[in-house]
């Protein structure tokens, strides 16, 4: 069947050029979005039960644009000032340079990975008898927990923010070709909204192990996956399929 409509379960690009717009030009396909979760601060009075005082580390992790802006309300809410001797260990550059918002990014210690988690352990390592901050979601991604147990350094997990299934109910009547998912999260998501879900024809387009194993375990067909050494992004593996599926169209 062609392919005429797909729903991405993320927000929409903010750029212009994104390539699920140039896809969408491209191969004249109506392309939605919509977040299938989305993120909540966990609120300061609650934060302070965990009893984690982020005054008491000198390293912080960080993993997200999330974890960067709750960590540093959190500090702010609990009058911490922001120590010059804090070392951050940023996930990507992106996340180092969004530092600058609440830095000064040349005055401070800063790590960098290049894009996997992974990539931070010959850093970490280098401080492994220091105690670290992990500020994070509700739910923390198994090759982290991993990871840094592996190395064996002490480090301290604290919930900043959560991670929060949306209501789709304005969705029960509208039907797409394709739908794409990012993460377990998103399955979650759409059985949580739609316990009663049936596939049928609807092609289920994912991104990751993680997801196709959530994908799989609800007994649903992957049609669409990347990366893969052919289609290393999301919109390669779509413009590739819909090629497919498209011709004469």
């Amino acid at each position: 069947m062609k392919v005429k409509s797909i729903l991405v379960s993320q927000p929409e690009p903010k750029v212009e050029n994104s390539p699920f717009h140039t896809l969408a030009t491209k191969q004249k396909v109506k392309i939605d979005f919509r977040p299938f979760i989305h993120v909540e601060s966990v609120p300061t009075r609650e934060f302070r039960k965990e009893k984690v005082n982020p005054k008491d580390f000198k390293n912080v992790i960080l993993t997200s644009k999330n974890a960067v802006d709750n960590y540093f309300r959190v500090l702010e809410d609990m009058r911490i000032p922001v120590s010059n001797d804090i070392k951050y260990f940023c996930i990507s550059e992106a996340i180092a340079y969004y530092l600058q918002k609440y830095v000064v990014y040349r005055k401070r210690k800063i790590y960098v990975g290049k894009r996997n988690f992974e990539d931070l352990s010959p850093l970490i390592k280098k401080y492994k008898d220091e105690t670290f901050l992990l500020p994070t979601t509700d739910k923390v991604k198994p090759v982290i927990i991993n990871t840094l147990d592996a190395l064996g350094v002490t480090w301290t997990q604290a919930t900043f923010y959560k991670t929060v299934i949306s209501d789709l109910s304005d969705l029960a009547n509208v039907s797409y070709d394709i739908l794409v998912f990012f993460s377990p999260s998103g399955i979650e998501s759409l059985f949580h909204n739609f316990p009663d879900f049936q596939q049928n024809d609807t092609r289920i387009a994912v991104f990751g192990n993680t997801t196709v194993k959530a994908v799989e375990e609800k007994g649903l067909r992957v049609d669409i996956s990347a990366p893969t050494p052919e289609t290393p992004s999301m919109t390669m593996a779509l413009q590739r399929y819909i090629d497919s599926v498209n011709k004469g169209k």
